[in-house]
C-alpha cells in the first residue's frame, strides 16, 4: 500500500503539490490519514487498521538521489509522484513507482492478494516483447505491463478495465478469497485514466482512497499561504493535501469507477466494465 499523486495541466513547480501543501505527499510517507489495511497484520496496532508510514521507497517518472532538491528545480505539466508501503514486499529500487515504458507512465496502490501464487500466471500473459522491461517482482509491474500488452495506446480506459478482470479471474481460478484492492494512474502526458477498485463480491472490501480537484483550487501550504493552481488544473491524490481540507476542493472518486482527466475538461468517471 502506497500514496501517490498526478497531475496534469499548465507548468507548475513540482514543488508546489509535491511538497508545499500542509499534507503534502512527502508528510504522507510519514503520516498517511488514510491508508487502511484491514488484512495485513503489520497494520494490527494502530487504530482502524491505518498504517501510516510510507517509507519504502520513492519517485516521479525518473530516479533522483535527492527528492526535495529536485522538486524545487523542475516544472512539468505532468507530474506522477508516489511513495511506496511495502509491508512484506522487497524493497529495491526496481519496484518504486512510477514505472516508465516509452510515453507511458504507470503508479498503482493496493495489492494483487496472494501475488506468489498469481504471478507466474499473469506474467506468462505479458506480450514477449514486453516482459524484457519487468525488471522487479511487484504486482504493479506486472498490471503494468499486462495493460500495455492488451494495447493501452489504442483504448486506456477498456485496457485497464481488462487487465483489472484478468486479474479478477486470476483471483476466482484460483479460489483466492481476499479481495484486489488497488487505485492506478496511467498517464501518456496528455491525459490522466485513474481507477479505484475493491473486489465487489468480497464483504466488506474498501477501496484505497482516492480523490481529486480540477481548476484553480487553492493549496493550504505549510508556510501558512495558499498556492493556487492554473485555471486548467486536474490533480489526483491518494489523500486531500491538506489537513484540513474542504468537500468543494476535493472530490472522492467512487469505487469501481474508472475516468479519464485532460487539461481543462470536466473530469469523466464510469463504472469499470469488466465484461470488454
Amino acid at each position: 500500500m502506497c500514496r501517490w499523486l498526478a497531475y496534469l495541466g499548465s507548468p507548475i513547480d513540482i514543488a508546489d503539490i509535491l511538497v508545499r501543501p500542509t499534507h503534502s505527499l512527502i508528510d504522507q510517507s510519514l503520516h498517511a490519514r488514510q491508508l487502511y489495511l484491514p488484512q495485513e497484520e503489520l497494520a494490527s496496532g494502530f487504530a482502524d487498521h491505518a498504517f501510516p508510514t510510507n517509507g519504502d521507497g520513492f519517485g516521479m517518472a525518473w530516479d533522483s538521489q535527492n527528492l526535495r532538491h529536485l522538486a524545487a528545480q523542475i516544472a512539468s505539466g505532468c507530474i506522477l509522484a508516489h511513495v511506496r508501503a511495502a509491508p512484506g514486499g522487497t524493497i529495491a529500487e526496481q519496484n518504486c513507482h512510477p514505472f516508465v515504458d516509452e510515453r507511458w507512465m504507470f503508479q498503482h496502490n493496493g495489492t494483487v492478494p496472494e501475488f506468489a501464487i498469481l504471478k507466474r500466471e499473469l506474467t506468462f500473459e505479458v506480450d514477449p516483447a514486453r516482459y524484457p522491461m519487468i525488471l522487479g517482482n511487484a504486482d504493479t509491474e506486472v498490471c503494468f505491463y499486462l495493460a500495455l500488452s492488451y494495447g493501452l495506446d489504442r483504448d486506456p480506459v477498456a485496457d485497464l478495465s481488462r487487465m483489472v478482470a484478468r486479474v479478477e479471474r486470476a483471483r476466482a481460478e484460483h479460489g483466492i478469497e481476499a479481495p484486489f484492492r488497488a487505485t492506478m494512474c496511467a498517464s501518456d502526458g496528455q491525459q490522466l485514466v485513474v481507477l479505484r477498485w475493491a473486489s465487489p463480491e468480497v464483504s466488506g472490501a474498501m477501496a484505497p482512497s482516492l480523490y481529486y480537484a480540477a481548476g484553480p483550487a487553492m493549496l493550504l501550504t505549510r508556510d501558512g499561504r495558499e498556492d493556487q493552481l492554473p485555471q486548467d488544473a486536474q490533480l489526483v491524490v491518494s489523500e486531500p493535501l491538506e489537513l484540513h481540507w474542504s468537500s468543494q476542493t476535493w472530490h472522492e472518486v467512487p469505487s469501481g469507477t474508472i475516468g479519464v482527466l485532460r487539461t481543462g475538461q470536466t473530469p469523466a468517471f464510469a463504472p469499470v466494465d469488466l465484461h470488454l
